[in-house]
């Protein structure tokens, strides 16, 4: 198949998977656009694999044979794989970035919850933070200051999608929230999974991640006005589209139970409209001095990985322990299988 065709794959998936980054990506110049498409197509059939498939430790292990088959050179036959391949090798992508996706996603097969805002930052790392490092490398940017605002912005953008999804998550059985703060609140985590209700008490804890989002956009900000000229206004887009977001969040009362915040066609062409704006002052304004405030501590091996302060690969312990639980559920699940088949011959 031809490169065109798989990118033609590519476009396609993000097109009806990811409306958001879609229109974003809009604003991006083509030498950043399309590389783009292929990594979101990637790591959107990735999350859908664990989230929606019937089998998600399965997903997560096909998912670092697919990595490891794309980083040797010999990708699946399939049209994302070949171009997640051919960007890899173009853009020269550290392996440890991909691979924190695989973390995360590997967390979320093994339904792992989190006890602090921290762990919730630790997990939004691994499966946004982790895509910011990645843009930045499509886009040539590889300086530490530019590199932390990129993974602040996928910070807040995850902390605005577990917000969203405060409900649909419960009712496949997940909670995203902090548990200490849970605990603060007397709420009984498993019989707010039996039966979830938008209790002013979980209003509030969603509102507490929106102030947590709000608060890492703001320091975004000054990341994206110091990204070459070309790609300001598709970033500016995604922040303020994904802002918005939390906006209809907090307009509903923080209810993202009982309904979930969508945004219209208008709104979203009026914040593309202001990006382009905002972009276009950027290049007048003083730079602010957050550009240089350290990286959040969630999400400073992603800085240093994609810097390349680091460049030889290793698998991080975590991750190494995360893959070998998954594989010991599988070898347990086919063992169960097997033992049921033999009884039933």
């Amino acid at each position: 198949m031809s490169a065109e065709t798989d990118m033609e794959a590519c476009r396609a998936a993000i097109r009806t998977g990811s409306l958001s980054f879609h229109a974003a990506s809009k604003l991006l110049p083509a030498t950043v656009r399309d590389p783009a498409l292929v990594l979101y197509a990637f790591c959107r059939l990735a999350d859908d694999a664990v989230d929606e498939g019937r089998d998600p430790t399965k997903a997560v292990l096909q998912l670092q044979d697919r990595l490891d088959s794309a980083y040797a050179g010999r990708p699946h036959n399939a049209a994302i794989d070949r171009a997640f391949a051919r960007m890899i090798e173009r853009h020269q992508m550290p392996r440890a970035l991909p691979d924190a996706l695989l973390e995360g996603l590997a967390w979320d097969a093994e339904g792992r919850r989190f006890a602090t805002l921290s762990g919730v930052l630790e997990y939004s790392a691994r499966v946004a933070a982790v895509v910011g490092a990645m843009m930045c490398v499509l886009m040539g940017v590889r300086d530490r200051h530019r590199l932390a605002r990129a993974c602040d912005l996928g910070l807040a953008m995850q902390l605005t999608n577990i917000a969203r999804d405060v409900g649909d998550d419960a009712r496949r059985g997940r909670i995203y929230q902090p548990l200490d703060c849970i605990a603060e609140n007397r709420i009984s985590p498993q019989a707010f999974l039996r039966a979830p209700q938008a209790l002013p008490e979980i209003c509030a804890m969603t509102n507490r991640l929106l102030r947590e989002a709000d608060r890492l956009y703001s320091r975004a900000e000054p990341g994206i006005s110091a990204l070459p000229l070309a790609c300001r206004p598709g970033i500016f887009a995604a922040s303020r589209i994904y802002r918005g977001i939390g906006q209809v969040i907090r307009a509903q009362g923080c209810d993202s139970i009982s309904q979930r915040a969508v945004t219209t066609r208008g709104r979203k062409l009026g914040w593309l409209g202001l990006s382009a704006l905002r972009a276009g002052g950027s290049v007048v304004l003083p730079q602010m001095a957050t550009l240089y405030a350290r990286p959040q501590p969630e999400t400073s091996f992603l800085v240093q990985a994609a810097a390349h302060e680091n460049t030889a690969f290793s698998r991080s312990e975590t991750l190494i322990t995360a893959l070998s639980r998954l594989r010991a559920q599988d070898m347990k699940r086919r063992d169960a299988h097997t033992g049921l088949d033999r009884r039933s011959a």
